[in-house]
């Protein structure tokens, strides 16, 4: 069974930056799509970042040149990299996988999530 664990979440003020990492329990990379997800309170899950294997990517609107996705295959690693974080980027983030083509599509498989916390 495939586990994910993230980690790297924590409380920063605004304009800072965290780097978010998360870990599969078995090497699944070679084959599929990886991707980060956020929930903030109230709110719907949504898709921050998606890449693939061979390193195409893909983000949403609200996190384009602040945030970078990239994975390590040979680790079974896949990393965010949040810069420029603002209070509307608080949410718990999710590491995922799944298949991406025109648009990321998750597999049911998530970690525990990691809290992201921006202060004002």
């Amino acid at each position: 069974q495939v586990q994910l664990v993230e980690s790297g979440g924590g409380f920063v003020q605004a304009g800072g930056s965290l780097r978010l990492s998360c870990t599969a329990s078995r090497s699944i990379f070679g084959a599929n799509a990886m991707g980060w997800y956020r929930q903030a309170p109230g709110k719907q899950r949504e898709l921050v970042a998606g890449i693939t294997s061979d390193g195409r990517t893909t983000y949403a609107d609200s996190v384009k040149g602040r945030f970078t996705i990239s994975r390590d295959n040979a680790k079974n690693m896949v990393y965010l990299q949040t810069s420029s974080l603002k209070p509307e980027d608080t949410a718990v983030y999710y590491c995922n996988i799944g298949v991406l083509r025109t648009t990321y599509l998750p597999f049911d498989y998530w970690g525990q999530g990691t809290q992201v916390t921006v202060s004002s």
